[in-house]
């Protein structure tokens, strides 16, 4: 539940994303990889999150053999 007083929106978007199994995951890499790695994903008119998920599938399915 998001903290202090969040509106309606905030309210059914953390509702939808609990349902929907959504999680948020943090860590640390280096700035300049990270700034590169955004650009890289604005150039190509890609979503950041869709690139990591699809590395996540990839290395998971790379070694569950």
């Amino acid at each position: 539940m998001p903290k202090g007083n969040p509106s309606k929106q905030t309210l059914r978007i953390d509702r939808y994303q609990r349902k929907a199994g959504y999680i948020a995951k943090s860590f640390k890499i280096k700035k300049e990889l990270a700034e590169e790695f955004r650009d890289t994903c604005e150039r190509l008119g890609v979503s950041q999150a869709s690139v990591i998920t699809k590395f996540m599938q990839e290395f998971i399915e790379n070694n569950n053999q």
